[in-house]
């Protein structure tokens, strides 16, 4: 069976930021960094090996596909796999299972969040690296893009969520979370059709432009603040985070006082402004662009392991994730804070992930269960995906 990309480590290597840093050579603390992960990664394999329906092939609820995606892309990446040896039963099972949601819109989904599970579902399939599988990726590709909003065709040429793409059906509200999904998925199902029949990049695509505007309307800045409206202001420690969509921060709001008249800053945090970089990288913006130095600086300096920056526990294996890869991508080598510190984020985030893993080789939140982080699948799946990350960067 031909395979068009092998992992998702062949597929990050395509990142317009690659060149950008060069990490360091391997050194014996790298080594033995690495056997550790290895050591976690297995324990969580087998967990999440062991939470699969044998019969369906999902991984939890049903009616929400990300979840086997999610699994099944951290299965693909365990770096103890044997690369030239076929794919796991749990693999192939796995992508049975997001065949069978495939809708009639070219969606994957079950009952909803179209935008949501479609995306996540795109990246598994991609990563099994399948010629069969590219018809389904392309018609995903069309639900993806279909889901971005474009207000100017209805006359509204300065609505703020113009651009951007929400979960879809009645919360087609666009917001950064899913904008940044479908970006990734559009910007590697792209890759993967390259140069078969079901290419359709160069007659119909995602308006990236547009997508780039929207995206950076959830950037906190004097100009973000303006295009808002009199009633918004930004304080200089947001300035370069993100928020959830624009005008709306998930972490919340200050009332300050701006030349005499009360007005409402937006509080950034963590995943976010991870999610924001990663969308830029994946519109292959230039990394000296002042929105990607600008997000770098208020991540290096709100740097944090024990919180999701601005939202405490709320989401922080999301926060974790979105972390691991986007520095990865990005070729980030070492973070500095402010005060002139040097971050070794990549054995800080693994040492940190790995320290949380429960004795049976699952992770939970046990902070916080928004965003399903009370979920041991969906969050071994985070972490598994932030170790391997990070090991393919050692």
């Amino acid at each position: 069976m031909k395979r068009i990309l092998l992992s998702l480590l062949t597929l990050s290597l395509l990142s317009p930021l690659a060149a950008q840093d060069i990490i360091r050579p391997g050194s014996d603390g790298d080594v033995s960094l690495k056997l550790e992960i290895e050591r976690a990664i297995a324990k969580g394999v087998t967990f999440l090996k062991s939470q699969q329906d044998k019969e369906t092939g999902k991984f939890g609820d049903e009616n929400l596909p990300a979840l086997t995606a999610l699994s099944v892309s951290s299965l693909i990446g365990d770096p103890n796999r044997d690369l030239d040896a076929p794919f796991s039963a749990e693999i192939e099972k796995g992508f049975d299972f997001l065949e069978s949601k495939a809708k009639g819109d070219g969606g994957i989904y079950g009952k909803g969040l179209a935008t949501y599970n479609t995306a996540l579902s795109v990246m598994a399939l991609v990563q099994s690296g399948k010629e069969e599988h590219l018809p389904i990726i392309a018609k995903a590709r069309r639900l993806l893009i279909n889901q971005q909003q474009d207000y100017d065709k209805r006359g509204e040429s300065d609505n703020l969520f113009d651009g951007g793409i929400g979960y879809g059906g009645s919360y087609a509200h666009s917001d950064l979370s899913n904008t940044h999904l479908a970006m990734e998925a559009l910007y590697y199902s792209k890759k993967a059709l390259s140069d078969t029949d079901f290419d359709e990049s160069s007659e119909f695509d995602l308006n990236w432009d547009a997508a780039i505007e929207f995206v950076s309307r959830t950037q906190n800045s004097e100009d973000t603040a303006k295009k808002l409206g009199e009633w918004a202001t930004v304080r200089e420690k947001d300035k370069g985070g993100f928020v959830y969509f624009p005008g709306d921060s998930k972490a919340g709001e200050v009332e300050l006082k701006d030349d005499g008249t009360e007005r409402t800053a937006l509080r950034s945090y963590g995943s976010m402004s991870y999610a924001g970089l990663l969308a830029f990288i994946y519109a292959e913006m230039d990394i000296n662009d002042p929105r990607i130095q600008s997000a770098l600086t208020w991540l290096q300096a709100n740097f944090t392991l024990e919180e999701n920056p601005g939202l405490d526990a709320q989401g922080l294996y999301y926060y974790y994730h979105t972390m691991g890869k986007a520095l990865s991508i990005a070729r980030i080598k070492e973070l500095k804070t402010p005060e002139g510190e040097i971050i070794d984020w990549k054995e800080q985030l693994s040492v940190k992930v790995m320290g949380t893993q429960e004795t049976n080789g699952s992770w939970i939140n046990e902070g916080s269960n928004r965003w399903m982080e009370d979920d041991p699948i969906l969050v071994t799946a985070y972490s598994l995906l932030t170790l391997e990350h990070i090991y393919r960067g050692l």
